[in-house]
């Protein structure tokens, strides 16, 4: 176990995470697992390159975000926010309280309970960009 503080910036590939503290694990496999945690009143951040295009990418914050390597799983909790880009246009955003993204799949989760297990007094906010059609199709 290995315990970062104070304006830790992790980078695995295009993988950037950044926090007040980070606390990264190893099985016996030699898989990490990294927990961040933000600093009181902040946010925790991730930001990755997302396959199929130059500038496409996937970001979040939230008061705490759970990364494990083995399956290339990003859970946020708490405040949580999760937004796609293309450049540095939106376009997909969601809030809730627990946050599940497949980076593999490119997959996420939503629930408005941080332990994911129970329904929340928490709402889940999503904002769906509309597609842009190209003429002549």
């Amino acid at each position: 176990t290995n315990t970062f503080t104070g304006n830790v910036i992790l980078t695995r590939g295009s993988l950037i995470m950044k926090a007040n503290k980070v606390v990264v694990t190893q099985d016996p496999a030699g898989y990490q697992f990294a927990t961040l945690y933000a600093a009181p009143g902040g946010l925790a951040t991730f930001r990755q390159k997302r396959d199929g295009g130059v500038n496409l990418w996937v970001e979040g914050q939230a008061e705490r975000i759970v990364y494990d390597g083995k399956v290339e799983l990003v859970k946020l909790f708490t405040k949580a926010k999760m937004r796609r880009l293309e450049g540095d246009k939106p376009t997909d955003e969601v809030e809730g309280e627990l946050i599940s993204y497949d980076s593999r799949a490119e997959f996420f989760t939503v629930n408005n309970a941080s332990s994911g297990d129970k329904l929340g007094a928490g709402r889940i906010k999503m904002v769906i960009q509309p597609r842009i059609e190209t003429p002549g199709k």
